[in-house]
């Protein structure tokens, strides 16, 4: 009780841990961004996509549950400073498997919800092409 208590106001005078994670790393601000892209992709936010990726927050990046509608809404509010091509070239120094992982997160998005649209298959082609990754090796 006491544990909690001492993190809520922590995270008061700190802001979010999850915001604060995502805005120390810009790799991860990237990825997550890209990845909201592709869950808007299709024009529609399912629940399903949106459940893949608090996922993928928990899993591969350790975020909170907690944290994600702040993040959401930190990536909401600087987001828009950047575009696809700037999220995906901080991707370009990293190791082939780092960038096959950002590929996966962006392919497990747009299956969630069991229809994979025109726009969602071209947006990951895209980000493959651009990331020098083979569908084949991906």
């Amino acid at each position: 009780m006491a544990t909690g208590l001492l993190a809520q106001i922590r995270s008061l005078f700190e802001g979010d841990a999850g915001v604060r994670k995502v805005a120390d790393d810009p790799v991860l601000s990237a990825e997550l961004l890209l990845l909201f892209r592709m869950i808007l992709a299709d024009g529609v936010a399912s629940e399903s996509e949106m459940a893949a990726f608090r996922r993928i927050c928990a899993e591969a990046f350790g975020i909170s549950g907690e944290s994600i509608d702040a993040v959401v809404e930190y990536l909401n509010d600087f987001g828009y400073e950047t575009n696809g091509a700037q999220a995906i070239a901080m991707f370009q120094d990293l190791g082939v498997e780092r960038r096959k992982l950002l590929a996966r997160h962006m392919a497990d998005i747009a299956k969630a919800d069991a229809h994979l649209a025109e726009n969602e298959v071209r947006l990951l082609r895209r980000t493959l092409e651009l990331l020098g990754i083979s569908r084949t090796t991906s």
